[in-house]
């Protein structure tokens, strides 16, 4: 068998998982476990077990991924993205146990509403950090890929299912007060674990059917420095051959290309979209 050697790109990808597991664990320490409120997936129903039984939190979290492992390991995305799954569900185990020893048991606060908010922003943004560094953080999105595969089920739906079940477990484990303050904080994570995993990189694609296309083309190109497609096409009510331009921009740049277009073609048609992430030039690199 081949030896298997990390990169130097894969060592930043365990940092990375490493900085969000410690605050997965840091949040579920101050903030949810503290005030009972669950968080998904199997740490949500090994929290509702430790609520019962004091066993420890990190501990169970292996052993209910232990079988998860064992049935998808072939789902999971092969070795590399296996071996971050593997690291971020152990070392937010140790995390979540060993922080016990450190931080304050009652957490930092009482109200329901400031640890459903603080808890589900700080672990999402942790959950981000997972996903930015290729890996996840095992659970649900183990089962997730596993009912995809042998049912069919969409990966989100699969999401909405296990998620559900912790959340109904909650509600007659804790309370139904705290299960509805616990699904505020669940949905604040899916939130925060998106900006983080996007970040800034939200850009506006814009299309313009115009009958000036040379003129617009030249404007964007002098005054904003991007780059533009045009595109022939024909009108499907009147028949008459035009042209569309295609460009992608920042945010800030919406505005002067409505202005440019308003000066040049006060007839055109313009469609303002939106786009997670734009790669090539004058953009992010392909990395």
């Amino acid at each position: 068998m081949k030896k298997y050697r990390l990169k130097w790109e894969e060592y930043t990808d365990f940092l990375i998982i490493f900085g969000g597991v410690f605050l997965q664990a840091l949040g579920m320490r101050l903030f949810l476990i503290p005030a009972h409120l669950a968080s998904g997936g199997v740490a949500g129903f090994a929290q509702i077990i430790n609520y019962f039984t004091k066993f420890p939190i990190g501990v169970m979290v292996i052993i209910g991924n232990t079988p998860l492992f064992i049935l998808g390991w072939r789902y999971l995305g092969g070795f590399r993205f296996a071996l971050r799954t593997i690291f971020a569900v152990i070392v937010f185990s140790l995390l979540v146990d060993g922080l016990a020893w450190i931080l304050p048991s009652n957490g930092l606060t009482s109200d329901l509403t400031l640890n459903a908010l603080y808890g589900g922003v700080i672990c999402g943004i942790g959950y981000g950090l997972v996903y930015r560094g290729k890996g996840t953080s095992g659970g649900s999105d183990i089962l997730g890929r596993i009912l995809n595969h042998w049912r069919g089920i969409s990966i989100s739906q699969s999401y909405l299912l296990t998620d559900a079940g912790i959340m109904l477990l909650a509600g007659l484990s804790f309370s139904w007060e705290n299960a509805l303050y616990a699904i505020i904080s669940l949905y604040i994570s899916g939130l925060a674990a998106e900006a983080t995993l996007e970040g800034s990189n939200v850009v506006r694609t814009v299309m313009i059917i115009t009958g000036k296309p040379e003129q617009i083309r030249l404007r964007i190109l002098n005054d904003l420095e991007r780059g533009v497609t045009i595109m022939p096409a024909v009108g499907g009510y009147s028949g008459t051959v035009t042209s569309v331009l295609y460009c992608v921009l920042s945010r800030s740049e919406i505005s002067q290309i409505k202005a440019i277009v308003r000066e040049i073609d006060p007839n055109a048609f313009m469609v303002i979209g939106q786009a997670h992430e734009a790669l090539g030039e004058g953009f992010k690199r392909f990395d």
